[in-house]
């Protein structure tokens, strides 16, 4: 099963077009992974001398859109940023499936994701939908990351009992 069918599944999302919402605060890691997820979709291209541009801090939004087995995806990568944070809600209508990326080494910062998430679920438009989430924990690889189950247990996730969510857990060097 390729990356993406295994991520559409995880969502709980069949069809040919699909859009994506991916949240999370500043320096998660939000558009590393988009940036991840388009190089996993595309066909490998021949090797650059140059390396690739670094990734600069979204400003408001950024949106990329890419196929990939015969899916047309549309990824609004939404700033974390705090006085960015009331542009998320202007996108709940149009989305199929909500990626909330963490930063699992940044634990003094926990409690205001667990805010804000739980600020974006109780959310009318997100509650009248129910659509699925996938959690990404980044950056488990540095020294004193939470685990996924702390992060779990932290973010209050147990408490969603309605919709489809999952969490996957993402070493910050394995998408750099």
């Amino acid at each position: 099963m390729g990356f993406w069918t295994a991520f559409l599944t995880t969502l709980g999302i069949i069809r040919r077009r699909v859009s994506i919402l991916i949240l999370g605060l500043d320096n998660s890691g939000k558009t590393t992974i988009i940036a991840h997820f388009i190089r996993a979709s595309s066909v490998p291209a021949a090797p650059s001398p140059n390396s690739p541009p670094p990734i600069v801090p979204t400003v408001g939004f950024s949106l990329e859109k890419f196929d990939y087995e015969n899916l047309n995806f549309t990824v609004f990568d939404m700033s974390g940023q705090g006085r960015y944070r009331e542009l998320w809600k202007h996108y709940y209508d149009d989305t199929d499936g909500l990626v909330w990326v963490l930063d699992a080494g940044d634990k003094e910062r926990m409690a205001v994701v667990r805010k804000e998430l739980w600020t974006v679920l109780s959310h009318k438009v997100l509650q009248q939908k129910k659509i699925p989430i996938v959690f990404f924990a980044n950056k488990m690889d540095l020294e004193g990351s939470l685990t996924p189950q702390e992060c779990i247990a932290a973010l209050g996730l147990e408490e969603i009992r309605d919709r489809t969510w999952n969490i996957m857990w993402v070493p910050l060097c394995g998408l750099e």
